[in-house]
């Protein structure tokens, strides 16, 4: 697979997100938020590795990444916390949506056929 700008972007705003989530450990612990970047790694990987098995299913984790990345921004709205204090949980969680819209951008330019 040669890698397009749009792949780069997917990568780019796919791993800002993650570690986003990842770097709430401290905070957080072992939270369902902080658990949420591992699954963005995962489902990276599933996209991007050149492995028979993933590439036979490339547009399955085209959808599981695009699912995953809405039903994370979803949950936010529904339960996150909404006042923005620089420095604090709040902060990173309006961060890595919109590094999830971005993600979402360029996966919408990458869609399979």
């Amino acid at each position: 697979m040669k890698l397009s700008a749009r792949h780069y972007g997917i990568i780019v705003f796919g791993l800002a997100t993650a570690l986003l989530h990842l770097s709430l450990y401290r905070q957080l612990g072992l939270d369902p938020i902080f658990l949420n970047g591992f699954g963005y790694l995962a489902m990276l990987l599933a996209y991007f590795l050149p492995l028979a098995f993933f590439q036979r299913y490339h547009k399955w984790a085209w959808w599981a990444l695009v699912g995953f990345t809405v039903l994370t921004i979803v949950l936010w709205i529904l339960m996150g916390e909404k006042q923005f204090m620089l420095g604090t949980t709040s902060a990173t969680g309006y961060f890595a949506k919109a590094a999830e819209v971005l993600l979402l951008i360029f996966l919408w330019l990458d869609k399979p056929a």
